[in-house]
């Protein structure tokens, strides 16, 4: 019998927008297990706590049955040993995503070589977008329609207005 993979898409989801999204239903048929998992750092000052990020995450995954939130801080690696995880799942949206991405899967594999890292390409719809994007044009008062679902919209526009 095969070994169940889990795997892993850390981010901060600050928001999590459509982008995200798109991978995280995707990965979820992949994969036996997705842990959506926020990084807790302390350098950054998000828009959203972490409290709302997760609230977010679980209201825009509740229809994906193998998915789960979780948070975590420090080395994605340790992370990974912890949950029992073998893959991080990635998001590529430009060239210039693959080669940081790129150096963060080697250094991964470094610190643990029996986990893997899997890109994969969002949607053509969603490759230029970012959570710094979305939260730029709604600070702005630009419409943010369809770059992240409806509840995330809602949240975002209070938060900024």
């Amino acid at each position: 019998m095969a070994q169940r993979v889990m795997a892993i898409y850390p981010g901060s989801f600050d928001p999590i927008t459509y982008g995200h999204l798109d991978l995280i239903e995707r990965g979820s048929k992949i994969f036996d297990e997705l842990i959506v998992a926020i990084l807790r750092n302390p350098e950054k000052e998000p828009l959203f706590s972490l409290e709302e990020r997760v609230e977010m995450l679980q209201e825009v995954t509740q229809h994906c049955s193998n998915v789960s939130v979780d948070t975590f801080h420090g080395l994605l690696v340790d992370y990974a040993v912890r949950k029992q995880a073998r893959v991080i799942l990635r998001g590529i949206r430009a060239i210039s995503d693959y080669e940081y991405e790129l150096q963060m899967a080697l250094m991964n594999r470094k610190m643990d070589s029996n986990l893997e890292t899997v890109f994969m390409m969002p949607a053509v719809a969603y490759t230029y977008l970012s959570s710094r994007l979305v939260r730029e044009v709604c600070q702005l008062g630009g419409n943010i329609k369809g770059l992240v679902p409806p509840q995330v919209e809602e949240r975002l526009r209070a938060k900024v207005e």
